[in-house]
């Protein structure tokens, strides 16, 4: 039985920070790949900002984007509408995609896999859906590469906590490194990986991070997750939360989220 937890949970602090991601900083990898008129299925959405992008690539293209969460699902309707774009969206489940096989081009799932206690089979899953000769594109952040100026015992501590959380709550923080081989296992063989990071290091950036983090670190699911487990006391997080705004205010600050990238090509027949 497929048991996982999403640990950051959908309080303003989340929301605004999916919805941040465009194509443009969160799959330039795949753009390449994409023309009008391909079938594209987003799996694991959030509120729908880089779907409704790549809705705007492929144009005539049937777009779809999923996800787990009904409150995510509600966001990204909204914002297709006020946007203009012709995109579906549904609640769906990453290990039983309601598609029937070979049905897309390009099967997407942005910071998914290292929430889920099984990547391999939701990755299979997409393979099965997508068509041969198609791609199944995935990006996930490795939290361990995450780095970060000046250094700040807090910062370290709230790394430590983050990876506690996520691998009891059944996912892999350090997933980057793992899709290579989640892929492999799934059955895929023609793989080109990559790398990409987010930056934040201008004084707007910076504070914009350090504010979504700050909140989650103190008043949010994984904040509630925290003490409850007694992996951490209120507060520690709050000292946390003063470190990532002592950070954004220091003009030498500068932090690195490392992702992990990987086209994957479903073999022909």
């Amino acid at each position: 039985m497929v048991s996982e937890k999403y640990t950051h949970g959908h309080p303003a602090s989340v929301l605004r920070s999916h919805r941040w991601r465009t194509a443009e900083n969160s799959a330039a990898y795949l753009l390449p790949q994409l023309r009008a008129g391909l079938d594209v299925l987003d799996v694991g959405c959030g509120p729908g900002t880089i779907t409704i992008d790549l809705a705007r690539i492929v144009g005539a293209g049937h777009v779809v984007g999923l996800d787990g969460a009904a409150s995510a699902i509600e966001v990204a309707r909204e914002s297709a509408a006020s946007a203009e774009v012709d995109v579906e969206f549904a609640v769906g489940d990453a290990y039983e995609l309601s598609f029937e096989d070979d049905r897309f081009d390009v099967v997407h799932a942005h910071q998914l896999l290292q929430h889920l206690a099984d990547p391999v089979a939701a990755l299979q899953e997409m393979r099965r859906v997508c068509r041969p000769g198609g791609t199944v594109a995935v990006r996930d952040a490795d939290y361990a590469a995450m780095t970060w100026w000046p250094l700040d015992h807090r910062l370290n501590r709230w790394l430590d906590l983050y990876s506690a959380a996520a691998r009891a709550n059944g996912g892999e923080p350090d997933a980057g490194r793992r899709l290579i081989g989640w892929a492999r296992t799934a059955g895929f063989a023609d793989l080109r990986p990559s790398a990409s990071v987010w930056c934040f290091a201008e004084p707007e950036s910076r504070a914009w991070w350090a504010e979504t983090w700050a909140e989650r670190s103190t008043d949010s699911p994984l904040s509630e997750q925290l003490v409850r487990e007694g992996l951490a006391t209120q507060a520690e997080l709050q000292a946390i939360g003063n470190a990532w705004h002592e950070w954004s205010q220091n003009l030498d600050g500068w932090f690195a989220v490392v992702h992990g990238e990987l086209l994957a090509t479903v073999p022909e027949a």
